[in-house]
């Protein structure tokens, strides 16, 4: 992964941008713009609002919430690939209640809509953390990350499997006020995420946050051992944009009326603009972060001169049209 020095002074407010229409609706939440950070890569916003105001973006997705605090995984949980990073961080986090107290409140505060990501190991803990946020100041959206083991049959990941997928995104939806969207965020690491798809939107999913990293690990070759404590890890990062592309693109094709909400890889504008042309209604920025702080902020600018660059009278008009054909395109 290409290194870059770390951003010490604050990027150029977005408000000095150029008036552009970059609205987008994500299950009926209307979002000023579509670029979101990614869960996991920034908490929940503290951190990179020191590098930018945060309440610019369309949403901050936090970090997945789980019921009681975790420590995570063990020792060195992440490790540098040639074009991005596995991490083996393991939903370290303080739990719902600590969440609830200090976190949302602060991002309520700062008037950043919340995409709060929840995980869990059993359906009943997705929804229990479900009726926890129910009614929550400053909630816009859930996030059910799915990609967690299921304890109670063997450890097989939800997300990899279309019934249990269903049964816990229905259970979220069960439990979540009708006026708040969930969106089911998929693996890639399945055979059809179309059959997977399909399974979270019958279940009441109003859309779907694509991808989740993919399992990978590293073996270190002076050791002989594998590189992260925990063995596997999640690998995100330019490596994996050509994949998310293509997720997105194959249930957008199948369902092209579900909002998607494209994630993998995204360092640029540009890139940016590839998950929009291939379906996405809005783009989450993640990775990038370590490497500069300001991404977000910077993808944001870049995409909307992207989209004037090529004629777009609005973002939603980009919305899937590498899908068009020839004969449809201006």
């Amino acid at each position: 992964m290409t290194r870059f020095a770390v951003r010490t002074v604050p990027a150029p407010a977005m408000a000095d941008e150029p008036r552009y229409d970059l609205r987008t609706v994500l299950g009926g939440l209307e979002l000023d713009n579509p670029v979101l950070t990614a869960s996991g890569c920034a908490a929940s916003g503290r951190e990179l609002d020191q590098f930018f105001d945060v309440a610019a973006l369309g949403a901050v997705v936090t970090k997945s919430i789980m019921l009681e605090p975790r420590s995570g995984r063990p020792t060195p949980r992440m490790a540098e690939t040639p074009s991005g990073m596995l991490n083996s961080i393991g939903l370290q986090g303080p739990g719902i209640d600590a969440f609830l107290e200090t976190d949302l409140p602060w991002l309520h505060g700062k008037g950043a809509r919340a995409i709060v990501s929840i995980a869990g190991g059993s359906v009943e803990e997705y929804a229990e953390l479900a009726r926890r946020l129910r009614g929550a100041p400053g909630l816009s959206g859930l996030e059910v990350n799915i990609s967690c083991p299921n304890v109670a049959n063997r450890g097989l990941v939800f997300a990899c499997d279309p019934g249990a997928a269903h049964e816990v995104v229905g259970a979220v939806r069960r439990h979540t006020a009708p006026s708040v969207p969930v969106f089911a965020k998929l693996s890639p690491d399945v055979t059809d995420i179309v059959t997977i798809a399909r399974s979270c939107v019958d279940a009441g999913a109003d859309g779907l946050s694509m991808i989740n990293t993919l399992l990978g690990m590293a073996i270190d070759t002076d050791t002989m051992r594998p590189v992260l404590g925990g063995v596997t890890g999640g690998l995100s990062g330019p490596a994996v944009k050509p994949v998310a592309v293509r997720c997105v693109w194959q249930v957008h094709a199948a369902l092209p009326e579900v909002p998607i909400i494209g994630m993998g890889g995204v360092r640029s504008g540009l890139d940016a603009l590839e998950l929009v042309l291939a379906g996405a209604s809005a783009v989450s920025v993640g990775t990038a972060v370590f490497g500069d702080p300001g991404a977000p902020a910077r993808v944001l600018r870049e995409l909307r001169h992207a989209l004037v660059d090529r004629g777009f009278p609005s973002v939603r008009d980009a919305v899937g049209h590498a899908h068009r054909a020839p004969e449809d395109r201006p």
